[in-house]
């Protein structure tokens, strides 16, 4: 066992040094070299697809490096799986996250670490005391014996969270820790990372959210393309020059809105209902309108989403779609009525990623837009998706790259790709630039909003206060699956929002 703490051998407790790592068609990292001092929060930011995650996941074993070194305490290693990583001391967090859904919060933090008796049995009591020890460090309120995948994503990410620090490393490499988190939950974790680092614990953070970077971080470095653009410390970044960093361009209005006029209803919901997730939830969205939806993790948010959708139909209430109620009891009944639903989870309720992007681009649309007497134009299916790969910046060598081969933003651009194709008059997005880059993000905002322009009704759930303000033309705010408030655009500020979500 290699000798574990702060080191001596030099100024780094990690160096990667002229990193490269090829996939079929992409090259993902281009002679990346990058410095972690110990006790210091190193935050990693970049584009989807600018090599974050390769380089990550090279430190933490998951892929051999094709060239460079890395050093830790000073000494060369070559980690040569997550386990190796770990027993060197450098734990990883997902993005996507890594849990077993079947089992309990506990044995899942502790798999493969399972205290045992004298008789070489799981000891589950000590099992939940040591769960219920992290779980109060930690400020997180789950129950160590519920299975996984009984909880929400937002619980979920924190179990991993937890899982990581459980293993009490010198190096945490944090992917998009709070990508499903609430601001309080968020505060929760930043407290955390203080305190890791105040033990003498270095950190890689990756993030696109620039407030993160400019509270939590000590030293920022940019990665575009593979390639390593620079590093500087946080008292001489700037978010404007952050942004030149990443994308090579400046990005001038990340929020597109401008005030709307709204057309006729394009969807009323009357005292809908769906027991144990939301209650007597009525609200009016028309056309050309941006309804944004705010709320803390456990609010009723997506539940009602799926619900207008008809993957968990509601038990009572009514949904007027123009001036026609209907019984919106599955998927096909909502589509056939113009709707679409980017889910929030890309990975488990929305992409196909064993298929290609093509089919995962041109599945909704297929039957409606690309069938000519009965048989597939693929041709026009292809035109359409390689239009939508470009308006997006899909970053993929072709549409036939499999969509698990992609980034985690990339996916989410494919997904949103998919219901943009069937040119939905209402549209239902949860979550809609949830691990997205700043440059993804405000393409996808100027998409939103030109829709709106075209008359297209837009409910936007999103965790972002910034987002949700930014895009909206009226705020509705949801506490313990109650609407507790909706709020004109010009009226609604973070205070306001805040004090009806905690109501």
């Amino acid at each position: 066992m290699p000798e574990r703490g702060r080191g001596s051998a030099g100024e780094f407790l990690l160096e990667v040094e002229g990193l490269h790592k090829e996939f079929p068609g992409v090259v993902a990292l281009d002679g990346v070299s990058l410095h972690l001092r110990p006790a210091t929060v190193h935050a990693v930011m970049g584009e989807n697809g600018a090599g974050k995650s390769t380089l990550m996941k090279i430190i933490a074993g998951l892929h051999p490096p094709d060239r460079g070194a890395v050093r830790l305490r000073g000494r060369p290693v070559r980690l040569r799986s997550p386990h190796d990583a770990l027993r060197q001391g450098i734990a990883m967090i997902h993005q996507e996250l890594h849990l077993m859904p079947s089992m309990t919060v506990a044995e899942n933090i502790w798999i493969g670490r399972e205290p045992t008796s004298v008789l070489g049995f799981v000891d589950h009591r000590e099992l939940h005391r040591r769960t219920a020890d992290l779980f109060r460090r930690l400020a997180i309120d789950t129950d160590p014996v519920v299975p996984v995948n009984e909880l929400s994503v937002a619980e979920r990410q924190m179990v991993e969270i937890a899982k990581a620090v459980s293993h009490d490393a010198d190096v945490l490499i944090m992917d998009e820790p709070t990508s499903a988190l609430t601001e309080t939950e968020v505060g929760h974790l930043f407290a955390l990372i203080r305190e890791l680092k105040e033990g003498g614990k270095a950190l890689l953070y990756i993030t696109h959210r620039l407030s993160e970077v400019f509270e939590i971080a000590d030293e920022i470095s940019v990665l575009r393309d593979g390639r390593h653009i620079g590093t500087q410390p946080r008292s001489a970044a700037t978010p404007d020059e952050l942004i030149r960093m990443m994308v090579g361009r400046d990005l001038t209005r990340m929020f597109p809105k401008e005030d709307a006029v709204p057309g006729p209803v394009a969807l009323s919901v009357d005292h809908l209902s769906l027991p144990g997730c939301f209650h007597d939830v009525s609200f009016e969205l028309r056309s050309g309108e941006i309804l944004g939806v705010a709320g803390l993790v456990g609010a009723g948010r997506s539940n009602l989403a799926e619900a207008l959708f008809g993957l968990t139909p509601a038990t009572s209430g009514t949904i007027t779609i123009g001036d026609r109620p209907v019984a919106v009891t599955r998927p096909t009944v909502a589509v056939g009525h113009g709707m679409a639903f980017v889910t929030e989870d890309r990975k488990e309720t929305g992409c196909f990623l064993l298929l290609d992007v093509l089919a995962n681009m041109a599945m909704a649309a297929l039957t409606r837009d690309f069938v000519r007497a009965g048989f597939v134009d693929h041709a026009e299916a292809r035109r359409a998706c390689e239009r939508m790969r470009e308006a997006l910046r899909v970053r993929t060598p072709d549409l036939e790259e499999p969509v698990m081969n992609l980034s985690g933003g990339n996916q989410q651009k494919v997904l949103i790709a998919r219901w943009l194709l069937t040119r939905p008059r209402i549209l239902i997005l949860d979550e809609p630039t949830r691990g997205v880059d700043v440059g993804a993000k405000a393409e996808i905002h100027r998409l939103i909003t030109q829709l709106a322009r075209q008359g297209a009704a837009v409910l936007m759930i999103s965790s972002e206060l910034p987002e949700v303000l930014g895009m909206s033309d009226r705020v509705m705010v949801m506490h313990e699956g109650r609407v507790t408030g909706i709020l004109d655009r010009h009226e609604a500020t973070q205070v306001r929002v805040m004090n009806l979500a905690s109501r």
